[in-house]
């Protein structure tokens, strides 16, 4: 009985959450009939299910509102704003009634006297509404009659309105997916008791089971108009009833007629999966059948051979399995084997199991990363493909595994049209919401944690952000607002942007209040940029209200959600423009079990990076004009690319020595060893992590810089827990632990957030060198002997190191396998006239990858020595074929490649098309 009851909650849930929606929709479509036909029928469905469980509340509740829906239906009243507010209040009745089923197994008491009066009124024609909490009773407005055999009058415009482009139908495959699995499960539970109760016609739970069944069958089949399975699965439903009462007792005739029913119901189902639609099966003599025994009078049983002959019907299907290689049962089949049914291509898995399943993946992946390193020292050839099958395989089984846990955001999105409804109209505005993306995957354990910000910015921009209509009309916009929810995919992370047309953030007014709170003084909040003005709305406790307000107003929500979306692994950017409204961006991480990092070494210790995080890697090296570090307001910086970056040392914050042990930080400068990654001014060449925290970035200045893996992700022992600078740990292949490290708490920690805020951005900082006006960013390569070359950053879209081995040729050039798809690489040596040709000596080859017109390519250099910002005066001196000429970098002759010449050269007719990508297929 519990699985049942846990089966009901789970359906009843998912009904009220599409009537939430379904209704929003139908106040804007009050004509829809399909819309109002679904709404009937789940109301219908939970009355059904209600009266089954003898949960009475439910079932007056779901009966009054299906009752004026059925008015509605019929034609005999129109909808309006009333009927939807009135109906809603009833879905929140009926949702807070579930919730206290799941929680105590038992219906709660309550009165809903009042809420069933006014639908019955509204159902009648009489002007009624009803309060809902946390909102005054909109205005009421009389139900329109609907005038026969005439278009029913368009009712007034609503307060607030919420649309989604996808009709109201876009997701019905999947639920006749479920429909159709569900059904064939129960079909198969059927024919056993049917079975099971000729043997023992007595067994009271037995037939209470059939009879759930069957009514499960009739109330699914009448929410998708399946309107034949309906009947005749009452009509079966009808005849259980006397028998598990008492009143008759099950015979023969009886089982071979349900067992013949369920026959037809079956191929009635296989038909439905095959079109879509209902078949034209008639159902009226078994129906017939099934009423003349339900009123006790003797039918004869139908031929034995008749029920045994459905049997046979799936061998066929059966024979190809039996020879996959192609043997004699193939051949004997005669036909292409049927696809298989919904209950054979799903399976109803638990969470838990699935959460099992991921950790045990985790631990796989901790497994092949220790094995690994094993091949790649190890002589003997069958061990090293070994491995390499089994890293295949163990990625493979990851990405499938993750794929279970992945749910689209339209989970969460569901709920807003009714938000954006209620909130609207409680603040007297019209909304327009429209989602975008609906279908766009994230792993569900952050789906939970960022639906509660998600909601609370939602509310902000309905409550703060958009304006009242008579406000947007003087102001020359629509009445109703425009709220755009949107989610997309770029590179690996889920981004959803959340947009107004509303007013936009006075940032005067935020400054002032940043004063007179206590944030800031004057002469910094005169200081701030817009961009570092915007960022004060994150701080605790500050709000630019004048009034609270029970939507918002305290100062405690967007700190709070800033908080959860960086403990996701994400980051939060908010722009606006005066006048024409707001948007915030979130960056999301597509699960939080398995991550990319950077290692990083730093006083002996092996430290992780969440790519999520990386922009760069910078080598400084003081030798060189103008790279050195230097002091701005107190903090350590270096120029890179013209601008300064602040700069974090990895040892100094955390507090480390060569052995690990913690030791005071200096607290003077000059105290500190020179290139022992902790001084400001070192004279060696430093290693620095350009990092990106909130909308600021900084450099984080280690030892050394190992590789990059993929890592699982452990909780800290309850000794790290309070230590900010560390988000997690990892297992190293070598069965080490590695800590994570936490980037905005470490820019916290050190700082370097605070001066960010504190201070005019670094850009606008006094000049420690005149930038030359010809200056330009440059990666540097060597190819060969002394031959110095240069590429424009700019061209250069990733730096790549390839195993020699990996390296495949096709249509007689060299290509590589690359993200997703096939890279052909250019040998740069082959096309620079007088460059010496390289020689493949080593494991790996430095690949520069750069994009003509959204295609990869991969230029093969020699070596890559450094990225610079110098100037460049190119002095086209040397004539060479594949150079634009030389300039002097760094006092050093160098060649700047002429990257269209050589895409030109590497194949003439169309650059462009040199190789197209498409995705590999098996």
């Amino acid at each position: 009985m519990e699985e049942i009851l846990k089966d009901f909650l789970v359906e009843a849930g998912e009904n009220l959450d599409r009537l939430d929606q379904d209704l929003v929709r139908l106040e804007q479509s009050p004509g829809d009939q399909k819309i109002i036909g679904n709404v009937f029928r789940a109301l219908h469905t939970i009355k059904g299910s209600s009266g089954f469980f003898a949960f009475k509340r439910l079932e007056k509740v779901a009966h009054a509102g299906e009752s004026l829906l059925g008015k509605i239906r019929d034609g005999r009243l129109t909808l309006n704003a009333d009927m939807v507010t009135t109906l809603l209040a009833a879905l929140d009745r009926l949702r807070e009634i579930v919730r206290g089923v799941e929680d105590t197994k038992a219906e709660p008491g309550g009165d809903d006297a009042e809420l069933i009066a006014v639908l019955h009124a509204l159902g009648e024609g009489k002007v009624a509404s009803v309060a809902r909490r946390g909102a005054p009773a909109p205005a009421s407005a009389p139900p329109v009659p609907a005038a026969p055999r005439a278009a029913a009058p368009t009712p007034p415009a609503p307060p607030a309105r919420a649309t989604t482009p996808a009709p109201a139908s876009a997701n019905i495959d999947s639920f006749l997916r479920d429909f159709l699995a569900e059904s064939h499960e129960n079909l198969d539970a059927l024919d056993r008791a049917f079975v099971a109760l000729e043997q023992a016609p007595h067994d009271r739970a037995l037939l209470s089971n059939v009879f759930r069944t069957l009514h499960t069958l009739k109330g699914s089949s009448g929410f998708f108009g399946f309107w034949r399975l309906e009947k005749v699965a009452h009509a079966a439903e009808s005849l259980l009833g006397k028998l598990r009462s008492g009143e008759l007792l099950l015979n023969e005739a009886m089982t071979a007629t349900l067992l013949g029913t369920v026959d037809g119901v079956r191929e009635s189902l296989k038909h439905i999966e095959q079109t879509g639609q209902e078949s034209g099966k008639d159902f009226s003599a078994p129906i017939e059948i099934l009423k003349q025994l339900a009123e006790g009078k003797a039918v004869a049983a139908p031929a034995a051979e008749k029920r045994v002959a459905p049997v046979s019907a799936p061998a066929s299907p059966l024979s190809p399995a039996l020879s996959p290689g192609g043997g004699e049962g193939e051949k004997s089949a005669g036909a292409a084997p049927a696809a298989p049914s919904a209950a054979d291509s799903t399976v109803r898995v638990d969470v838990g199991l699935l959460d099992k399943l991921m950790n045990l993946v985790g631990e796989l992946v901790l497994a092949r990363n220790r094995l690994l390193p094993f091949a790649v020292n190890h002589a003997d050839a069958a061990f090293t493909s070994a491995t390499q099958r089994l890293d295949g395989i163990t990625t493979e089984l990851q990405e499938r595994v993750m794929k279970t846990r992945m749910q689209p955001i339209n989970h969460v999105w569901s709920k807003f049209p009714r938000l954006v409804r209620d909130l609207s109209a409680q603040c007297g505005k019209q909304v327009n919401l429209v989602m975008e993306g609906t279908e766009t995957e994230l792993d569900r354990t952050l789906l939970d944690a960022i639906k509660d910000p998600l909601t609370h910015m939602v509310r902000n921009c309905v409550d703060h952000g958009i304006e009242p209509p008579d406000t947007r009309v003087a102001a020359g916009k629509p009445a109703a607002g425009r709220l755009l929810l949107r989610a997309y995919h770029e590179s690996g992370l889920v981004v959803i942007e959340i947009s107004d047309d509303g007013a936009g953030i006075n940032l005067a007014r935020v400054r002032q209040k940043a004063v007179e709170k206590g944030f800031l003084k004057s002469e910094q909040a005169a200081r701030l940029t817009d961009r570092q003005a915007t960022d004060l709305i994150f701080l605790p406790g500050f709000s630019t209200a004048e009034t609270t307000t029970s939507v918002s107003g305290r100062g405690v929500g967007m700190d709070v959600v800033k908080t959860n979306i960086e403990n996701s692994g994400g980051s939060i950017e908010l722009s606006t423009v005066a006048g024409q409204g707001t948007t915030l961006r979130l960056k999301i991480p597509l699960t939080l079990a398995i991550v990319p990092a950077l290692f990083v070494g730093c006083a002996g210790g092996r430290f992780a990076i969440a790519q999520t995080s990386l922009l760069e890697l910078v080598r400084l090296d003081p030798a060189q004009d103008g790279s050195s570090i230097e002091d701005v307001y107190g903090a350590p910086v270096c120029r890179l690319r013209g601008k300064l970056l602040p700069l974090v040392f990895l040892k100094r914050e955390l507090q480390l020595d060569r052995a690990g042990d913690l030791q005071s930080p200096p607290h003077d400068a000059t105290e500190a060893k020179v290139g022992d990654c902790e001084s400001p001014a070192p004279a060696e060449p430093v290693t620095i992590v350009v990092l990106q925290s909130e909308s600021h970035r900084f450099g984080l200045v280690v030892d050394e810089v190992h590789d990059t893996e993929e890592i699982v992700v452990k909780p800290v022992g309850a000794l790290l827990k309070g230590i900010p600078a560390f988000a997690g740990a990892t297992i190293l292949g070598d069965g080490s632990v590695a800590l994570i490290l936490d980037v905005a708490g470490l820019a916290e920690m050190s700082g370097v957030a605070t001066k960010l805020r504190e201070r005019p951005p670094v850009e606008d900082a006094p000049a420690l060198r005149v930038a030359h006006p010809d200056e330009k960013s440059l990666l540097l390569f060597h190819m060969g002997g002394a031959e110095h070359m240069a590429i424009p950053l700019d061209l250069v879209t990733r730096l790549e190191k390839f195993p020699r081995t990996s390296i495949e040729r096709s249509g007689g050039r060299e290509v590589v396998q690359y993200d997703g798809g096939v890279m052909p690489l250019v040998r740069v040596a082959d096309f620079v006239e007088g460059c010496p040709a390289t020689v493949d000596s080593a494991d790996t080859l430095d690949v520069v990858v750069h994009h003509a017109k959204q295609q990869p390519v991969g230029f093969v250099v020699g070596q890559i020595r450094d990225i610079v910002t110098a100037p460049l005066r190119v002095a086209d001196v040397t004539r060479q074929r594949g150079l634009l000429g030389s300039a002097v970098v760094n006092n050093q002759i160098t060649g700047v490649l002429d990257v269209p010449a050589i895409l030109k050269a590497a194949r003439p007719e169309d650059t462009p098309k040199l190789m197209p990508i498409t995705p590999i297929k098996n």
